[in-house]
């Protein structure tokens, strides 16, 4: 069924389905008939930064940026969702066109620019959602705000979301936003980190709640800035790493309709770069930090991969567009297959 829709969709610009797809999956939601899309997802509990997930499979932040259609989402299978990226202010982000599909690859290359309507749209729409199960909050930084005062409006939004986030993500990775990923490296990371982990504690005894903070980290790092990044997160008492953000190489698609264009290419030509930014987490942390695996998951084979190179869960988004809501259950099944032939 969902290839026969993606025939239809795909015929239109790549938002416009986006966008199109998003209201229908939050109308069935609402309507309670969501589940009707998608097999069940047999229950495979997992335990990752204190928390308890019904499936390793999540939904990956930048599908659902202003939370229209988490029930509807979560009645497909996800395990876990994460909406996001928000930034205190509302924003439109980048001028159209801004997504472009390359089919051959499947993949997708996107200079949206955080567009979302705002921290309180989002908690407010959340205020009205009937899902019980993890949510992760992925938050941003306005681009009109300076990157040097960056940290002003991670925290802002952090103090906003942390009483009704499961975990929160710090995206300090997008491409899309002008300078955001210097704040990866060096004693810049760690001067933000150090805020942000002293906000979250000063949170948790506030609320009596401890909130996990996972940082979503880029592709394009070499293995040693990979190990020194590693070792920041470590030290400043990060909860876990999302591996990663799309990539700006574009080696994969070269010659390819809208290769050139600008911004964050995902799906199938991340997938061997993102697993291996997650073996190379996973040899540096040595179980000190979970890792959350995300980029170019397109078959329940790569998520399992992804599993095997060090990650404890999986996030879906390109992969979920081109393969629709079976690339749930296919993803659940083979790491439920690979974890019971260890």
């Amino acid at each position: 069924m969902y290839s026969t829709l993606r025939s239809v969709l795909f015929r239109l610009p790549a938002e416009t389905s986006h966008d199109l797809a998003l209201d229908a999956i939050g109308a069935a939601g609402r309507l309670n008939l969501a589940g009707q899309l998608a097999r069940p997802v047999p229950a495979q509990p997992v335990e990752v930064m204190g928390l308890t997930f019904d499936n390793p499979v999540g939904l990956a932040a930048g599908l659902d940026k202003n939370a229209v259609a988490v029930d509807g989402m979560a009645a497909l299978g996800f395990g876990f969702l994460e909406v996001g990226t928000v930034t205190p202010r509302p924003q439109p982000g980048n001028p159209k066109p801004r997504m472009f599909r390359l089919p051959e690859q499947q993949a997708i290359i996107n200079r949206m620019g955080f567009n979302n309507q705002g921290v309180d749209a989002l908690l407010e729409r959340l205020g009205h959602v009937r899902h019980k199960g993890v949510l992760g909050i992925n938050i941003g930084k306005n681009a009109a705000t300076p990157v040097e005062r960056a940290v002003d409006d991670y925290l802002y939004c952090l103090r906003k979301v942390y009483s009704r986030a499961s975990y929160v993500t710090v995206n300090l990775s997008s491409p899309n936003t002008p300078g955001l990923r210097t704040l990866q490296y060096g004693d810049t990371l760690k001067e933000l980190l150090g805020q942000i982990k002293a906000c979250q504690l000063l949170l948790s005894q506030e609320q009596d709640r401890y909130v996990p903070i996972a940082i979503k980290i880029a592709p394009d790092m070499t293995p040693e800035e990979l190990t020194l990044v590693a070792g920041t997160l470590v030290e400043q008492g990060m909860d876990g790493v999302i591996a990663t953000n799309t990539t700006l190489d574009r080696a994969a698609v070269n010659g390819l309709e809208h290769a050139e264009e600008a911004g964050g290419l995902s799906g199938g030509p991340l997938t061997k770069t993102s697993t291996e930014v997650i073996r190379v987490l996973a040899e540096t942390l040595n179980g000190r930090l979970p890792i959350i695996g995300v980029g170019g998951i397109l078959t329940g084979a790569d998520a399992a991969e992804k599993i095997a190179a060090g990650a404890k869960l999986v996030q879906l988004y390109s992969g979920f567009i081109y393969r629709g809501p079976e690339l749930i259950g296919e993803c659940a099944d083979a790491i439920a297959a690979m974890d019971s032939g260890r």
